[in-house]
């Protein structure tokens, strides 16, 4: 199985501690543990951000990283060894685990914190934190301060700054190293399986779940833990509602299904799209709507390349949609007068793609001072075009209502252009058919 070493969690933080002030402090809280209903939880996961520092699995933990602290400048704060609650919900890794396998300079028991971390905290001029995604942790946080402040009479130096460790650890986060880009290439490989796995599968006369079910067991298979979003399949005109996830409706003849879904591996996401045929044969009008997105995202793909903007691949497929609506008779008038007025988004509605990495709608500025952001190796990202024709809209002919398709791939940014981590899954019309008909033969 694929993962980030232990040696690239420290070039992290060290990457982190070089960028912050001299005499300061960064304080960084685990993912809360999420209710799903009375006394049962959901499947944990990992704050990204902290995650992304420690590679550290466990809730009740928090991250301090002091630059040039004598006794060492990584501490982590973690729950201690307990055999009875160890009996009950698995090994925890405790203050030894948290040095010798996690790599802290220092760990101490969470129960401790109200003791240590103001002591930890006072005589540095600077105090970086997630303000604001924490309100729970902010409240904490502004205790301990308080505690300094109240013995400022005594000679305490509380700090004098608050910033936010957004911008520094966010803007690391969206270069991707070449460790990163292999465990996003094998959630890649999993998810482009089951994909497949769904196309062959795919029947009149299933549900929607049926597919979902194909998909789950790829992903689990693959030795993914968990999807890295909640899977859309969604057939007929279900395809045109963009975030549908009901995913219980009659797979029919005639339909097509787009299968919006991915897994995560070692917390990273993967975020594929694909849309066919129930029965496994296009009709004349979903072919023509199929191939047009396809056309745009090639050319999204071409306009992904080091020094170009991250708006050129979605201008890029606004151009080959609005020309090709007009060329179907879906829209009226000039390309260019189109384009301006936007008339495109009755049937294109969303931009053509989102950074993608631990969040599977990833961290970082698609702005940068106002303007565009130039796009650079290492830089990870979905290109997503779509069609959606709602099946009451009545200013198209009758035969194109209920036809939604998306579909999406994952990049990376190379010197040249960009690798397409996503590629394993059949895209053009003739390749789906064969795939379906094939799977069809064998079954029978």
């Amino acid at each position: 199985m694929t993962h980030i070493p232990k040696a690239e969690y420290s070039r992290r933080r060290k990457a982190l501690m070089a960028q912050m002030e001299p005499n300061s402090i960064a304080i960084l809280p685990a993912a809360a543990v999420a209710i799903r209903n009375r006394d049962v939880e959901h499947v944990y996961r990992q704050d990204s951000d902290f995650q992304y520092l420690s590679g550290f699995p466990e809730p009740q933990a928090v991250i301090v990283l002091m630059p040039g602290r004598e006794h060492g400048e990584y501490i982590l704060f973690c729950r201690e060894r307990n055999a009875e609650r160890e009996l009950w919900d698995g090994l925890r890794a405790g203050q030894e685990g948290a040095i010798r396998e996690y790599g802290a300079d220092d760990a101490f028991p969470i129960t401790d914190i109200d003791d240590i971390l103001p002591g930890l905290i006072e005589g540095r001029d600077r105090v970086y934190s997630a303000m604001g995604s924490n309100p729970e942790f902010d409240r904490h946080l502004m205790d301990w301060i308080n505690v300094i402040r109240s013995k400022a009479h005594l000679g305490a130096q509380p700090p004098n700054e608050f910033v936010a460790l957004d911008h520094l650890l966010h803007d690391m986060r969206l270069y991707k190293s070449a460790a990163e880009v292999k465990v996003m290439r094998e959630a890649a490989r999993i998810s482009a399986q089951a994909h497949i796995r769904a196309m062959q599968a795919s029947r009149p006369g299933l549900h929607e779940y049926s597919l979902e079910a194909e998909l789950d067991y790829e992903f689990r298979k693959g030795g993914a833990k968990m999807p890295a979003y909640g899977s859309i399949v969604a057939a007929g005109r279900n395809s045109c509602i963009l975030h549908y996830q009901q995913n219980d409706a009659l797979l029919k003849d005639g339909d097509l299904v787009l299968i919006d879904a991915g897994c995560e591996i070692d917390c990273y996401a993967s975020d594929i799209t694909r849309t066919w045929p129930v029965n496994g044969r296009f009709s004349p009008e979903q072919k023509a709507i199929y191939e047009l997105v396809l056309a745009s995202q090639e050319a999204a793909f071409a306009e992904i390349a080091p020094n170009k903007h991250w708006n050129q691949a979605h201008e890029a497929t606004v151009r080959v949609i609005t020309a090709g609506l007009v060329k179907l008779g879906l829209l009226q008038g000039e390309v260019d007068e189109l384009i301006a007025s936007e008339a495109y988004k009755a049937f294109y509605m969303h931009r053509a793609g989102h950074w993608l990495g631990m969040d599977v709608h990833d961290v970082g500025e698609y702005k940068v001072g106002g303007e565009w952001r130039v796009l650079e190796v290492g830089m990870a990202l979905t290109v997503e075009p779509g069609i959606y024709i709602a099946a009451d809209n009545q200013n198209v002919a009758k035969k194109w209502r209920g036809i939604g398709v998306r579909i999406e791939d994952d990049v990376v940014v190379t010197r040249s252009g960009c690798e397409i981590l996503t590629s394993g899954v059949p895209k053009t019309v003739a390749e789906i058919e064969a795939l379906m008909a094939q799977a069809r033969t064998h079954a029978a």
